[in-house]
């Protein structure tokens, strides 16, 4: 058996008392600061020409059949094909890619971004240059005593290891990139494809006294002439890059 819990009194919870807790400190892990000026010309000219003569004939014939779990069953399959085919192919395929490219990639000037902002009146007024800083109260023993050295220990002590990012990456990188890729490409062909296909298939599957037949009779006659045929492909190309 379990003890029975003790509940607290009213007078247990008038003597109890709270605090409040000191606020959390903001803590940066990663200061990280990033300035790419990216600056990148790229031309890629495409040129492609294709050619051909093609005579392309597939005749297919297919035949299936199956007794699954069956009994006292016949499954017959039965694919005849006769297939004459005259493919005959008389003449040219000529492909020509010329191509003539003239690219100018040498304006290489990277924009440093806006000067008039980082070279600006506020960061050389007169504020950062008055005469408060060099008058005889600027360098008096009141800024040398030991009460302004103990106040900057203590501002010290004050600030701990954990002020300020754990790590500080600061990156300033400056890319310029030339890219150029002039492409010809050219592709001639005379062709003459047959394909003739006759399948038949028959199954028994987990079957008594059954009989599967299949029979495939395929006759094929092909003939394929090629006369006087010409397939020729140029790719001429001529580049003028300046990077």
């Amino acid at each position: 058996m379990d003890e029975p819990l003790t509940r607290l009194s009213e007078q247990d919870l008038t003597l109890e008392g709270g605090a409040l807790l000191p606020d959390k400190e903001v803590l940066s892990i990663l200061d990280l600061f990033v300035n790419l000026d990216i600056a990148i010309d790229l031309a890629a000219p495409v040129d492609l020409a294709i050619a051909a003569n093609a005579n392309v004939a597939a005749p297919i014939d297919a035949a299936a059949t199956a007794n699954v779990l069956s009994v006292g069953s016949t499954a017959g399959a039965l694919a005849h094909q006769g297939v004459m085919i005259d493919q005959y192919i008389s003449g040219e395929a000529l492909a020509s890619a010329p191509q003539d490219a003239v690219i100018d990639q040498s304006n290489d000037v990277v924009d440093g971004g806006d000067v008039t902002g980082g070279a600006d009146t506020g960061g050389a007024d007169t504020g950062g240059t008055q005469t408060g800083a060099v008058d005889t109260g600027g360098v008096d023993t009141g800024a040398i005593d030991t009460g302004g050295a103990t106040d900057a220990v203590g501002d010290v002590a004050a600030g701990g290891l954990l002020d300020g990012p754990l790590l500080n990456v600061n990156v300033d990188a400056s890319i310029d990139a030339d890219l150029a890729a002039p492409i010809a490409g050219a592709v001639a062909a005379n062709a003459n494809a047959a394909a003739p296909i006759d399948a038949a298939v028959a199954a028994n599957i987990a079957t008594i006294d059954s009989t599967s037949t299949a029979v495939a009779d395929q006759t094929a006659d092909i003939n394929q002439t090629m006369d006087d045929v010409t397939a020729s492909a140029t790719a001429d190309q001529q580049a003028d890059i300046t990077q």
